[in-house]
């Protein structure tokens, strides 16, 4: 090994608030000056990017890339794990899909994932000074332990000082790092050298006596207290607070997007979200559609899978009636498969089904092949084919295509998006109907570019009789910078930074 120093990132549950911590330590080693890049040997979350390689990692990684000073690299996320319906999980190695694989199969593959693993690792740190590691999940699930290779077999093999992070918003927070070392082997035990409090709500002080009691019982600092923090941020899988966010009052344009069982990429929605007087729905019940302006279906892992299940559960009806009725409907990926005639899935690639009935909202046909497309993309929105478009027309922007199938457009349909750079250059992406209100694209990263967003709101906005917005009020990247530094900040105040440069420049065992 050379002389790469490392920290290891844990947390007490998923959704602890790992993937934050890291990127917020990216961002501050970077503003430091230190070449540093983040590491997840695996990740199961359907929220993936392609990068220019047109290979696939997870969204998580990419962002704490980008707090790096960095371009997304496969190496940062080695192991992707793609839960997928009926059929288990899909194996992305080094941003390629292998296989398909049960949860039994999985313990039988581990030694080759951890020579992948080493591999990627090892390649990381012979370019940067310093590397971030997150974990997955909990260190203590005992029952996943022996075949470890995520985290405390991670901290291991990096030889690597660990933090662990604790959520205390969903409560238990004492008991849970407590519950953490206790269920830990005695040299994983020396290797933490400190707590993180992760998405605290008031006054930081009310909390030192439990602090103390806590650095009694465990015998390891509480290195900082980290605020609830609002951003636009990636969240790396479905477990997101946003689903569940309750919304109150009006608002002067209702979005709804359908949470699909398997959804993936929902952070496309992000910049939607960022918009004022924007109100953004994740909605699973057909009772809860409603009649918003807008209504999205997202991508999805499992397309003909979440097709049946949202036609099981009236949703697919309350669609169409929406949609028969005035409303207007924009897909993206497999949500944008749902939108045709038919998904034909004659190999068997996604689903025990040869068939499935779509939605029958546009003039296209799916059929399922074996080759993934995963490539990034630029291409120009046709803004002549839908009221929702009126002043984007031409507007190129810059995505990601990451989807099984190919489509086939019938004479009704109308190009929405075309590729004028990348993979498949002049193809369509994406089409619309004749109405102009049915409309959907293979491209992630629709809303990525500001002035797709303000063009789409105040296209609603003109219709609803509402003032136009400053075309300058959403810039996704802005945002992102914005909240990278923010995040740099609130952690800069909120932990004990002089210390956590100790624990990585010291040994991680002595």
């Amino acid at each position: 090994m050379n002389n790469t120093k490392s920290i290891m990132i844990q947390g007490t549950a998923s959704s602890s608030g790992k993937s934050l911590i890291v990127t917020a330590l990216c961002r501050i080693l970077h503003q430091d000056g230190y070449r540093v890049a983040p590491f997840k040997a695996q990740n199961m979350s359907n929220n993936s990017f392609v990068t220019a390689s047109g290979l696939e990692m997870g969204r998580a990684q990419v962002v704490q890339a980008y707090a790096a000073g960095l371009e997304p690299d496969v190496r940062m996320n080695p192991v992707l794990l793609k839960p997928s319906g009926g059929t288990g999980a899909q194996v992305v190695l080094k941003g390629k899909p292998e296989f398909t694989m049960n949860a039994k199969e999985w313990y039988e593959t581990r030694e080759r994932l951890r020579g992948t693993i080493r591999q990627c690792y090892d390649s990381l740190a012979a370019e940067y000074e310093m590397i971030v590691i997150e974990g997955a999940g909990s260190p203590a699930e005992i029952n996943l332990k022996k075949n470890d290779i995520v985290n405390m077999g991670m901290a291991k093999m990096a030889d690597a000082p660990v933090l662990i992070v604790g959520d205390i918003d969903r409560g238990g927070v004492f008991a849970s790092l407590v519950g953490t070392m206790q269920l830990l082997d005695p040299d994983e035990r020396a290797r933490v050298k400190g707590f993180i409090i992760n998405k605290f709500r008031g006054d930081a002080g009310l909390l030192k006596p439990g602090l103390d009691e806590l650095e009694k019982l465990a015998g390891v600092p509480v290195l900082g207290v980290v605020p609830w923090l609002d951003h636009a941020i990636d969240d790396e899988d479905g477990v997101a607070e946003r689903f569940t966010r309750e919304h109150s009052g009006s608002a002067d344009v209702d979005i709804c997007v359908v949470r699909l069982p398997h959804i993936s990429n929902f952070t496309d929605f992000i910049p939607l979200e960022a918009v004022p007087g924007v109100r953004v729905r994740w909605c699973e019940t057909k009772e809860s559609i409603g009649s918003p302006d807008l209504l999205i279906l997202p991508g999805t892992k499992a397309t003909i899978v979440d097709l049946q299940a949202v036609r099981k559960a009236g949703i697919a009806e309350e669609i169409i009636q929406y949609a028969h009725s005035g409303g207007t409907v924009v897909g993206i990926c497999g949500g944008f498969q749902m939108l045709g005639g038919t998904i034909a899935d004659p190999a068997h690639v996604e689903s025990a089904a040869v068939s499935e009935k779509g939605l029958d909202l546009l003039d296209m046909e799916t059929v399922f092949n074996a080759e993934k497309r995963t490539a990034q993309v630029t291409a120009a929105i046709d803004g002549t084919c839908s009221w929702l478009l009126a002043g984007i027309d031409r507007v190129e922007v810059r995505g990601y295509e990451i989807h099984m199938g190919e489509s086939r457009y019938g004479p009704s349909s109308v190009p929405f998006t075309r590729a004028v750079d990348g993979l498949g250059q002049g193809s369509v992406t994406g089409a619309a109907d004749a109405s102009g209100r049915i409309l959907g694209t293979y491209l992630h990263g629709l809303f990525d570019t500001g002035v797709v967003v303000s063009g789409m709101v105040n296209a609603i906005r003109v219709k609803k009789g509402l003032p136009v917005l400053d075309a300058a009020v959403v810039d996704r990247q802005r945002l992102l910078v914005n909240d990278l530094d923010r995040l740099a900040t609130v952690c800069r105040n909120s932990l004990n930074m002089n210390r956590i440069y100790e624990i990585i420049r010291e040994p991680a065992v002595v």
